[in-house]
């Protein structure tokens, strides 16, 4: 499974900047410095369409991207960043609440989290968020290749419990965009949530 084509498109600073909902979205959320970036590049087959940088924080609008020209890729601000001003925190969080729940054709939530760490309580107050508003969400450990294959495998099964001890069912997958592990699985999920224009495009 491949994205054939991917672009920019704009960078929202608020729910009323972002494109008409005339498409299907698939968003990505999570704290800042979880590797957001790289992954979409690695999703995308593309090297550079998101900027990653070393500066957690650095994306403060709502990025979209088209794909295939039949859904848009949305990548969040990350949340619970402390050195950006506590206004413009409440700011982003205000907007990234609007866009979830208001947003109507926005199809799934992918909530990364960095899997050389436990899910911080940030992580576990979103995913209960995002179930009590019973939003579509799955959940994606990045950095998958920073890590030992048992460390993986033990690390899954931990936020697999998790969710479970929430009485939560969402997908739970392991990724790395440097190595591509678990990149096709997430390109298959997507592609289940993007639409039936899209799916009957690529088969």
């Amino acid at each position: 499974m491949h994205f054939s084509e991917a672009r920019f498109i704009t960078s929202a600073p608020d729910i009323g900047h972002c494109p008409a909902a005339d498409l299907p979205e698939i968003c990505f959320a999570g704290r800042s410095n979880v590797g957001k970036s790289s992954l979409i590049n690695a999703l995308l087959n593309r090297n550079n369409l998101a900027r990653t940088s070393n500066v957690p924080g650095k994306t403060r609008e709502i990025n979209y991207y088209e794909v295939d020209r039949s859904w848009y890729l949305v990548d969040l601000p990350g949340y619970g960043y402390a050195k950006v001003p506590k206004a413009e925190r409440e700011r982003w969080q205000r907007e990234i609440d609007r866009y979830l729940i208001e947003r109507e054709n926005l199809n799934l939530i992918i909530q990364i989290i960095d899997i050389r760490h436990d899910p911080t309580p940030l992580d576990v107050d979103f995913t209960y968020w995002l179930a009590e508003y019973e939003r579509p969400f799955s959940i994606v450990l990045s950095k998958s290749d920073k890590i030992g294959v048992n460390q993986r495998a033990s690390s899954l099964a931990a936020v697999q419990k998790s969710i479970d001890e929430m009485n939560i069912e969402v997908p739970v997958m392991a990724v790395s965009a440097e190595t591509g592990h678990g990149i096709d699985e997430l390109r298959e999920l997507i592609t289940d949530f993007a639409g039936d224009k899209y799916i009957k495009l690529k088969s």
